[in-house]
């Protein structure tokens, strides 16, 4: 077990994976999760912190606190971003946005598409230095991406024993589909709902899929990148009908990905620059 859990992975893909995660903080912040700026103005009987706000004791949203944790957490990123002091600027990016998911899901609503995104952030510090052309391998690097494919199926597979948990097994053949598309379907999604017999076929491949994710740690390395293209696939068809994409989470699922030949394509761009120079 612990063979497969620490066993050796490039440094470059947990560079190349660092600027993916760390990049999408602020367009998530600054574009998908704007709503979450506006809770400081919202009174405090509204506020019902989760389990871990509650075992933190974080102070409640305020007219101050909101705007301040934003810019810390942007400023935090930025830092992450340049490679300086990855483990210091990576842990306070991690605990910043966990304070911002904080923020924005105190409210009634809890988003579970971040939960990899999450466990991606609170990972990748811990591998400390590395760079996107690197050809070095380290166990830290093979824990951290590793973490962060567990989250990744956990999210799937923990979706489908909530769904059976409080609907039953009768979930599968109800109308759970048919409602999403009556209350966010759009263009061409709209006509399935005249076929309620495929709806519920597509249900019950999803509980499917989703109790089938944990394959996605043992198959083979081609078997892998088919599974997750086919779970991309999945989250595109499902923003296409009903408008909702889980883009922290697919951020996080490039971690079963050889990111690292994206560094090393870069390495050998800019080692034929100096060549082409002398040429001319």
């Amino acid at each position: 077990m612990s063979r497969w859990l620490f066993a050796p992975a490039p440094l470059a893909r947990v560079a190349v994976l660092r600027l993916l995660v760390y990049g999408f903080v602020p367009v998530d912040v600054l574009l998908t999760t704007t709503y979450i700026a506006g809770h400081g103005d919202l009174p405090a009987s509204a506020y019902q912190p989760l389990m871990v706000g509650r075992l933190l004791h974080l102070p409640t949203p305020s007219a101050l606190l909101v705007p301040a944790v934003e810019v810390a957490l942007l400023l935090a990123t930025a830092v992450a971003l340049s490679g300086r002091a990855p483990r210091l600027a990576g842990g306070a990016v991690a605990a910043l946005y966990l304070q911002w998911m904080l923020i924005g899901m105190s409210y009634g609503k809890v988003d579970h598409d971040r939960f990899a995104f999450l466990v991606a952030l609170a990972v990748l510090p811990t591998v400390g230095a590395a760079r996107p052309g690197s050809r070095e391998r380290s166990a830290a690097a093979g824990w951290a991406l590793r973490c962060i494919q567990l989250a990744v199926v956990a999210t799937y597979f923990l979706s489908t024993i909530a769904k059976l948990r409080y609907g039953g097994w009768g979930w599968p053949n109800s109308g759970t589909l048919t409602w999403a598309l009556l209350r966010r379907g759009h263009g061409f999604a709209l006509p399935l709902l005249d076929h309620p017999e495929l709806l519920r076929l597509a249900q019950w491949g999803i509980v499917g899929m989703e109790l089938a994710s944990p394959l996605l740690l043992v198959v083979p390395r081609r078997w892998q990148y088919l599974g997750v293209a086919g779970l991309v696939v999945f989250h595109l068809a499902t923003f296409a009908t009903i408008g909702i994409i889980f883009l922290p989470h697919l951020v996080a699922m490039a971690a079963f990905l050889p990111l690292e030949r994206l560094g090393g394509l870069r390495v050998r761009v800019r080692d034929c620059v100096p060549a082409t120079r002398v040429a001319q």
